[in-house]
């Protein structure tokens, strides 16, 4: 590209030539006219053509000298920059030869060795070279650290005309090296300092309250309360008491990492406060650093605390760049006195019944008997209220289809469940979808149709997980609870309005409840024993549920070899696998892991099986470990005697690694 001085100069001569062209077509027609004109006009135009070359050389030379002057001053501002640098500077080739360094340079790196500084910054620097699409030339931007001083490598490299030994291509390089230590340290202030809300809850405050004398209260408020401020002033944080069994505190992110290096020791510290004989005090813990404003945090603490709750209390869960962490965990959820949210829930659902224009009713994948009982109770709640209703279900199964043919043989029941097309059929933007039996968004029956709802209620009684529905209108979710069932039978009894449940719905129900508390052996409390005698007043056959139950001759030669070929993990954990791909493995495996509790000296057992391309893992326990942890970390959910995960994309026996080294990583957790 020409240059602006060789443009002015060529436009210089260009003009000429017009002149000169003009003047030779008025000495033409002068001559013309006139042919005495001709010798003069000759001599005339020669002259003028003699005078322009003369002037046209002179004006280029004139246009060189200035364009030297130029050129020099360039060139000598571009040396004088280049040396006087305020950034260190160093001119290398890929081979190790230094060309050329800055003064800046030697005096930064005085103190360092120089060659091996260099050799590590070309290495980096070769791994550029290598990994860029332009081998020939390119920029070059890099970070080192030295001498605890952080810095930026920017600069660029050319192709050199030589080859070393090997006959690799070799580079020039020019690099620059910004020292970002304050920038880095500004950063991590900046960061540290991300302010990060909490909320601490006392789970059980009404209960502790209630077995202590008036004397004492204050004795263990003061307690519980002083244990909480200095294990909060440990951290340098802040502390607010916003209710009687409440309190915010705010912290930066610092004092938060500081917190999960001592793993909230604050769970274990308080339950050795002496309240009482009869009870001890828990803490649900929530902290979270999502959102721009206060607010934003506020809200998404506020969430985080729900999962806590949602989960059993004694806990804390930590939601740090959409991230959580969980702490604690490990004891029974307390069964909940009061059954004034069980009214509550019931009259809130009548009225959302009886707002919209039709109900649908599904469970999770895979359905179980809780499952499908909690929905057939709900479904004669919807019924009763003059409301048409469905069971969405997909599901075939030991038992679940012994269930739904029996069902199906009364004519009410013959169209009352239906495929997930033909619930989208039957939806519309006021259609109610009851969600019955899991709080997993991803768990459900169809999650299609959950999708498309308008108006989501859940009742649940699993530990919450932390993609739960959220948008729902209406949640009853108490993991206290044996069963969904129960909960259900809970809401029958406190409705309003007289509800005639029919031979099967009390059936279904009281078989959801026998099958989560496997046969009234775990996770049974008073109000799992009222919701059944309630279901006992109404007429239920319990000999008939009990042969839902049974097993074939053939699935229980299956369950005892599965059971057979178990292994023992720590001396107590039991671990089997069913290795056939089978429709019914997860009711099969879960059957396993009941029978392999009943073995002497195993507290806890584990049983894989497969069903096309997943893996279903069934987890139970006595209580001494929590399955629900070890099966999350996989995945899973459930309770700390009972629970379940579904891996995809591995195989049976890498599964089962998987599983034995969440297990170690539990007992790893809990010895640390």
């Amino acid at each position: 590209m020409p240059s602006g001085n060789s443009i002015k100069s060529e436009s210089f001569v260009s003009r000429t030539k017009i002149y000169l062209i003009v003047i030779f077509l008025l000495l033409a027609i002068l001559c013309i006219l006139n042919y005495r004109f001709i010798p003069a006009a000759i001599s005339l135009f020669v002259l003028l053509i003699m005078y322009t070359q003369w002037s046209n050389n002179r004006r280029k030379a004139e246009l060189s000298e200035q364009l030297k002057d130029l050129t020099l001053n360039v060139n000598t501002t571009a040396k004088t920059t280049l040396i006087n640098s305020p950034f260190p500077l160093v001119m290398l080739e890929t081979n190790g030869n230094m060309i050329w360094k800055s003064e800046k340079f030697a005096y930064e790196f005085v103190d360092i060795n120089v060659d091996d500084f260099l050799n590590d910054v070309l290495k980096n620097v070769k791994t550029l070279i290598d990994n860029s699409e332009n081998k020939d030339k390119g920029k070059i931007l890099s970070e080192i650290e030295v001498n605890n001083k952080h810095y930026q490598i920017m600069g660029s490299y050319v192709k050199s005309h030589k080859k070393n030994r090997t006959k690799s291509q070799e580079y020039t390089t020019i690099l620059y090296f910004i020292d970002d230590t304050e920038k880095i340290k500004l950063e991590k202030n900046i960061y540290d300092n991300d302010i990060c809300l909490g909320i601490i809850m006392v789970d059980n405050y009404e209960e502790v309250s209630q077995r202590i004398s008036a004397e004492a209260k204050p004795i263990m408020i003061a307690k519980v309360e002083q244990s909480i401020y200095d294990w909060v002033a440990k951290y340098n944080a802040m502390i607010i008491k916003s209710d009687r069994d409440s309190f915010y505190c705010i912290a930066n992110r610092k004092a938060l990492h500081e917190m999960l290096q001592d793993k909230m020791s604050i769970l274990d510290e308080i339950k050795k406060s002496d309240v009482g004989d009869l009870t001890q005090a828990t803490l649900s813990i929530a902290f979270s650093n999502d959102g721009k404003t206060i607010t934003e945090k506020e809200e998404s603490t506020r969430a985080v605390i729900d999962i806590a709750l949602g989960r059993g209390g004694d806990q804390a869960i930590v939601k740090i760049d959409g991230k959580y962490e969980f702490f604690g965990g490990r004891t029974q959820e307390v069964e909940k006195r009061t059954k004034v949210k069980a009214r509550m829930i019931a009259h809130a659902l009548q009225e959302l019944v009886q707002e919209s224009d039709n109900v649908l009713l599904m469970g999770h994948s895979h359905c179980d008997m809780d499952a499908i009982g909690s929905a057939m109770g709900l479904y004669r709640f919807a019924k009763d209220l003059g409301k048409e209703a469905k069971v969405i279900n997909e599901t075939t199964g030991i038992g679940i289809e012994r269930f739904i043919d029996e069902a199906k043989k009364t004519e009410e029941y013959a169209d009352c469940f239906v495929s997930e097309q033909q619930a989208k059929e039957l939806m519309n933007k006021n259609t109610l979808l009851i969600v019955v039996d899991t709080n997993k968004r991803n768990y459900v029956e169809s999650p299609a149709i959950l999708e498309l709802a308008k108006k989501v209620v859940v009742v649940d009684h699993h530990r919450r997980s932390t993609d739960y529905i959220e948008d729902a209108i209406l949640t009853f979710h108490e993991v206290y609870a044996s069963s969904a069932a129960e909960l259900v039978t809970e809401i029958i009894q406190y409705a309003q309005f007289k509800i005639d449940l029919t031979t099967i719905e009390m059936e279904a129900l009281y078989a959801g409840i026998m099958l989560d508390t496997k046969n009234f052996t775990f996770k049974t409390g008073v109000r799992t024993f009222e919701a059944c005698a309630y279901l006992r007043r109404c007429g239920v056959d319990i000999i008939k549920v009990k042969k839902w139950f049974q097993s074939d001759l053939e699935t229980y030669q299956t369950i005892s070899d599965i059971v057979s070929k178990s292994e023992i993990l720590n001396d107590n954990i039991a671990i089997s696998q069913y290795d056939k791909n089978d429709s019914d493995a997860n009711i099969i495996v879960a059957k396993a892991a009941d029978e392999l509790l009943t073995i002497g000296g195993i507290t806890a057992s584990f049983v894989l099986g497969i069903i096309g391309e997943t893996i279903y893992i069934s987890g139970r326990s006595i209580g001494d470990i929590n399955v629900q942890i070890i099966l999350e970390k996989l995945g899973g959910g459930g309770h700390i005697t009972l629970a379940g995960a579904q891996i995809e994309g591995m195989s049976i026996e890498d599964a089962k690694q998987e599983l034995i080294n969440r297990i170690n990583e539990y007992f790893f957790e809990i010895e640390n």
